[in-house]
């Protein structure tokens, strides 16, 4: 098994398929789809990070959330070598369409949520390693908890590393640096969060349907993306019309 693992991470470094990936347009589409709907559902994420180091001085800030981000990266890199081994075997896919379809089902079934707590200063992390440190690895656990849905919707779009990886480490870019750009997106057509957790709900039958052996071809998940964002934007537009 830890061989198998090791072979994974061996890929990362193969660069005549990463040649064969990067030029290849549907690779890309699949990395787009990724980085896509990872925006999506981090738009939110990004401002609890923010929140968790508002009570820092400016500059520590910075380094707070640049230390966060270099650990999200490691970790995202771990996690999709060990993925990769473990969304073989049919009762993890099984156990990850059913996280999937839950986190899907359970955001239009949610109540309101309360507002963003605020880093708590009175705590054991805080006490052993002080406030600031206390601080990166509260963003760490963050971002590691962020890490799970969009790592297991990307093992139901593709199971090639290459893809893996670049969409994963294109996603973490996106919630640090554009994220304001997905909540202003969200803000001006809301139905686009609900969208967002549509598909996740179609990625778990994805990876469901992956337990049988049924796969959906790539053509067809980019024609669903497209088709759901065009019926997004039809009723956003129908129902904005009926309010003017």
């Amino acid at each position: 098994m830890i061989q198998q693992i090791l072979d994974t991470y061996a890929q990362f470094f193969d660069w005549h398929m990463w040649k064969v990936v990067l030029t290849d347009p549907v690779s890309w589409g699949l990395i787009l789809s990724l980085v896509l709907i990872e925006g999506l559902l981090s738009a939110d994420n990004a401002l609890v990070l923010a929140v968790l180091v508002r009570h820092l001085p400016e500059e520590q800030r910075k380094k707070a959330l640049l230390y966060g981000m270099i650990g999200a990266y490691f970790f995202r890199f771990v996690f999709i070598g060990i993925g990769v081994y473990l969304v073989k075997f049919w009762f993890i896919k099984a156990l990850g369409a059913l996280y999937l379809a839950w986190l899907s089902i359970s955001h239009f079934i949610k109540k309101e949520d309360d507002d963003i707590q605020e880093f708590n200063k009175n705590t054991l992390l805080v006490r052993l390693f002080g406030t600031f440190w206390a601080t990166v690895i509260t963003v760490e656990i963050m971002d590691v908890a962020f890490s799970v849905d969009s790592i297991l919707a990307a093992f139901a779009v593709s199971s090639e590393v290459w893809v893996l990886l670049m969409g994963g480490m294109l996603g973490i870019l996106v919630m640090r640096t554009v994220a304001t750009v997905f909540v202003s997106l969200i803000d001006r057509i809301p139905e686009l969060e609900n969208t967002a957790f549509i598909l996740i709900g179609i990625i778990a039958i994805k990876m469901g349907l992956s337990v049988f052996h049924i796969e959906i071809s790539h053509y067809l998940f980019f024609a669903i993306l497209i088709i759901a964002f065009a019926i997004t934007f039809v009723i956003h537009f129908m129902r904005k019309n009926k309010t003017v």
